[in-house]
C-alpha cells in the first residue's frame, strides 16, 4: 500500500527461515529479493544480500538431516549445535566438505545468484581447489578471476605446489591453462615477486622466460663485479635453460610440430647467440672480479654494465675490461671479442678508452692500445690515427715528450700535420709538410704560414715564406 521496496522484508524473512533451519522456505523467500548478477565474471562476490546468506550458512554447523518443514529435525539440529559448539563446516580427510545440506545450500545460492569469483572463492576456502579450477575452465572465466580467486590465495597460503600439481593433473600439457599462467606471470612481475615467478616459469617449462628471470637475478642490485662474481651460479642456470630449450626445439622439429602456444619461442640461432653472450659474460665477470679483488680496478660506475644491456652498455663493458686490467693488453682479448660478437663501433670504444687513459695520464698505455688495435687484424687504415686525434681533442695538456711520441706513432703524414696544428706545434707541422709531393707541400706550407701569421709566430712565418 505504501509503495515501499519489499526486498528488505523478504530478505529478513528468508534469514529468519535459515536461522530456524527451514531451508526450503528460505529459498522461496530469497527468490523474491535476490537477483543473479548481470555479468558473472565481474570481480566481486555478488550483492551484499547474497554475501550475508553465504556468511551465515558457512558459520553454521552442519545439520544432521536435510530439513524441510520438520520441526523435530530443527530441534535435533539445535541439540547438535549445543553439543558440538562448533562454528566451522566439517571437512573430510581428503579436504572435501561432506555433502551436507548447508554445503549444498551455499552452492545453490552461489550458482543461482553469485558471481564466478564468489563460487571459486567458496571452493578455495573449503580446500576444494580442484572444483574451483574445473569451474573456472567450464565457465571460461577470464584470467582476472583466476588471479583473484585461485592464484593469489594459493601462493599466499603456501599452496602453489598443490595448485601446480592439480593444473598438471587436469591437463598434462597445460595448454588449457596457457592464458591463465601467462596472466599469473605478469601479475608476479608487477608485484616484483621474482622468486615465485621463476618457480612458476620452471613449472611451465617456459625456459626462455625462466632464463630472462635468471638474468634479472644476476644483475639486479649488484654494485660491483665482486658482487656479480658471487652470483655466477645464475649465469649457469641461464645457460642450462637455453640448452634445454634448444634440445626441445630440435626434438620437436624432427616430428610433428608441437604446439606451445603460451611458452616463449625463439629461433635456434638466437638461442645459440644468447648462450654465447652468457659464456662471454662469465669471462667478463671472472676477469673483472679478479681485477677488483687484486685492487687494479680504478673505475667507479654509477651503474654496473653487463652484456645483457643495450649496445651502449656493451660498449661500456668493453671499455671497463680494457681499463681495469694491470695494463691494456691484459683485457684487450676479451674486449675485442665483445666488440666482434656484438658488431659494436670499435673505433668509438678505443677512443673512449684512450680519452680515459689521458685523464689518468697513462700515455704509454695509449701507445700499447694502438699496438693492440693494429695487431688485432680488424682495424681500418686510419683507426689508430683517429684514436690519437680524438685524444688531442680531449686534452691539450699532454706533456711534450709523450705528445711527440703519440704523433710519431701515427701512420698518415696528413694526420700528423693535423695533430701538430691542433697542438699549435707549427714548426713540426712545417717539417712534415715539406716532405710531401711538391703541389701538396705548397698547399700545406701556405696553410702553416697563415696560422703562423694569425698566431704572430714570425720565425715559422719566415721559414715558410723562404721555402715557398
Amino acid at each position: 500500500k505504501s509503495g515501499l521496496d519489499p526486498s528488505g522484508a523478504w530478505h529478513a524473512w528468508g534469514m529468519a527461515c535459515l536461522k530456524a533451519g527451514n531451508l526450503s522456505s528460505a529459498r522461496e523467500k530469497f527468490s523474491r529479493c535476490l537477483k543473479p548478477p548481470v555479468d558473472l565474471n565481474q570481480l566481486n562476490y555478488g550483492s551484499r544480500l547474497i554475501q550475508e546468506v553465504i556468511q551465515y550458512l558457512e558459520s553454521t554447523v552442519k545439520p544432521m538431516y536435510i530439513v524441510d518443514d520438520d520441526y523435530f529435525a530443527t530441534l535435533r539440529e539445535l541439540e547438535a549445535t549445543l553439543r558440538t559448539r562448533s562454528l566451522s563446516l566439517e571437512l573430510m580427510c581428503e579436504g572435501k566438505i561432506q555433502h551436507n545440506s548447508y554445503y549444498q545450500e551455499c552452492l545453490f545460492y552461489l550458482h543461482s545468484y553469485g558471481t564466478n569469483l564468489a563460487i571459486i572463492s567458496f571452493y578455495m576456502r573449503h580446500d576444494c581447489m580442484r572444483e574451483a579450477l574445473l569451474h573456472l575452465l567450464n565457465k571460461e572465466s577470464p584470467a582476472e578471476v583466476f588471479i583473484e580467486g585461485i592464484f593469489i590465495p594459493s601462493y599466499e597460503s603456501g599452496k602453489l605446489h598443490m595448485l601446480e600439481n592439480l593444473l598438471e593433473t587436469i591437463d598434462p600439457g597445460l595448454e588449457s591453462w596457457g592464458s591463465y599462467l601467462i596472466a599469473a606471470c605478469k601479475h608476479l612481475q608487477r608485484k616484483n615477486y621474482y622468486h615465485i615467478l621463476y618457480e612458476l616459469q620452471q613449472f611451465m617449462k617456459d625456459h626462455v622466460r625462466a632464463a630472462m628471470t635468471c638474468i634479472r637475478f644476476f644483475t639486479h642490485g649488484a654494485k660491483s663485479y665482486t658482487e656479480l662474481g658471487g652470483k655466477q651460479a645464475w649465469l649457469l642456470k641461464i645457460k642450462d635453460h637455453l640448452k634445454v630449450y634448444l634440445q626441445e626445439v630440435s626434438r620437436s622439429s624432427g616430428r610433428k610440430k608441437m604446439v606451445f602456444t603460451f611458452r616463449k619461442k625463439m629461433s635456434a640461432a638466437d638461442v645459440s647467440r644468447h648462450i654465447n653472450t652468457v659464456e662471454l659474460q662469465m669471462e667478463v665477470t671472472k676477469f673483472l672480479h679478479q681485477c677488483e679483488s687484486s685492487g687494479t680496478s680504478q673505475m667507479t660506475d654509477p651503474s654496473l654494465p653487463t652484456l645483457f644491456g643495450n649496445n651502449n652498455m656493451k660498449m661500456d663493458v668493453a671499455c671497463k675490461v680494457m681499463l681495469e686490467g694491470k695494463n691494456i693488453e691484459e683485457g684487450f682479448g676479451i674486449a675485442f671479442r665483445v666488440l666482434q660478437d656484438f658488431q659494436l663501433e670499435a673505433t668509438e670504444v678505443y677512443s673512449k678508452v684512450a680519452k680515459q687513459l689521458v685523464k689518468q695520464q697513462k700515455y704509454s698505455e695509449i701507445r700499447q692500445l694502438l699496438k693492440c688495435v693494429n695487431e688485432s687484424g680488424a682495424a681500418a687504415k686510419n683507426d689508430g690515427d683517429n684514436i690519437i686525434l680524438n685524444c688531442l681533442n680531449e686534452s691539450k695538456n699532454i706533456p711534450a715528450e709523450d705528445l711527440d711520441n703519440l704523433i710519431q706513432d701515427m701512420d698518415s703524414d696528413e694526420n700528423k700535420i693535423q695533430a701538430y696544428l691542433m697542438c699549435n706545434k707549427l714548426r713540426s707541422a712545417y717539417l712534415v709538410s715539406v716532405r710531401q709531393e711538391a703541389a701538396r707541400a705548397v698547399q700545406l706550407v701556405q696553410h702553416v704560414r697563415q696560422l703562423a701569421q694569425r698566431g704572430g709566430d714570425d720565425v715559422v712565418q719566415a721559414i715558410c715564406a723562404q721555402w715557398l
